[in-house]
């Protein structure tokens, strides 16, 4: 049954996967955007001052949350630090808050979220019932979905955990920038796992999460676990360039401080036990097929 799907961030990376697996699968899309609109599609809001037009939420069967501020940028000073906070909790609080106005909540609150919840596990299997970690994404990740379960009641929320994107954008932009200047290294120890998911994965699991029964928190990373190593290593391989460099760990903390500990050499086993459960079927199931897709090999 086709849904009118209310986007914000449907401009960045996930966004315009989403978008466009959306319009394919025949859903109405409409876009929350800051700056002036473009088309009839478009309507503009301010999150950080909690500015949305509520009636907008009741031409919305479901939301989909994707605001906040890259985490790839860096180095996350104190200031960005602030921002990649508050740009998270304040686009999560406007929306929930709007649909609290709205004559008719939407039936679905789909809210971004991130791995981040589960700190630096690396002797854990992780799945949506484990516990918080520590550090700053962990803070982060707790207020952001804190904020989305302010939705009304009727409403169901899911908090989708994502990892690291295999995709042109996102995380992956300075890896393969790097790779290929022939920086391609490794990156501390390399046995460090990266929750990955393809581009792909990552938007079609949210197109299922909007006509499945399931709510709360729920991992979106592939089924199958990839070291940093074999990530990095992969990516050189597939783009023809050399892979004998290697950054020691002390030096990714000094350059990039809390950025480097809890981006890079945080290790993380997570599962998406729920989706699976749930009957969603992986297009790029390993770390070779997403980098194929990528990459073209």
């Amino acid at each position: 049954m086709a849904q009118t799907v209310l986007i914000a961030g449907a401009s960045g990376l996930i966004g315009t996967e989403v978008t466009t697996q959306l319009r394919k699968a025949g859903h109405e899309v409409l876009s929350l955007v800051r700056r002036p609109t473009t088309n009839a599609s478009e309507f503009t809001w301010s999150p950080q001052a909690g500015i949305l037009d509520y009636n907008l939420l009741d031409r919305a069967d479901a939301v989909i949350n994707l605001s906040g501020a890259s985490l790839s940028k860096l180095p996350w000073t104190s200031s960005y630090k602030h921002e990649i906070h508050d740009s998270r909790v304040d686009a999560t609080r406007t929306l929930a808050q709007a649909m609290h106005h709205a004559a008719n909540a939407p039936a679905t609150f789909l809210s971004g979220s991130a791995v981040g919840f589960y700190g630096d596990r690396p002797f854990d299997t992780l799945t949506e019932e484990s516990a918080k970690g520590e550090g700053f994404l962990v803070d982060v990740v707790v207020d952001w979905e804190a904020e989305a379960n302010k939705a009304p009641e009727a409403t169901r929320v899911v908090t989708f955990r994502t990892g690291v994107v295999i995709g042109p954008g996102g995380a992956m932009k300075p890896l393969l920038a790097l790779t290929k200047a022939f920086l391609g290294s490794r990156l501390g120890t390399g046995a460090q796992i990266w929750p990955w998911i393809s581009l792909h994965d990552e938007a079609a699991a949210i197109v299922h999460l909007l006509t499945s029964d399931l709510d709360g928190p729920v991992n979106l990373a592939g089924p199958v676990a990839a070291t940093s190593d074999r990530l990095t290593a992969l990516t050189a391989k597939d783009l023809h360039r050399p892979y004998k460099l290697a950054v020691p760990e002390f030096a990714i903390r000094a350059l990039l401080g809390d950025a480097g500990q809890e981006m890079l050499l945080s290790s993380q086993h997570v599962v998406p036990a729920k989706l699976v459960a749930d009957g969603f079927e992986f297009r790029d199931d390993t770390v070779e097929k997403a980098l194929g897709a990528l990459l073209g090999s």
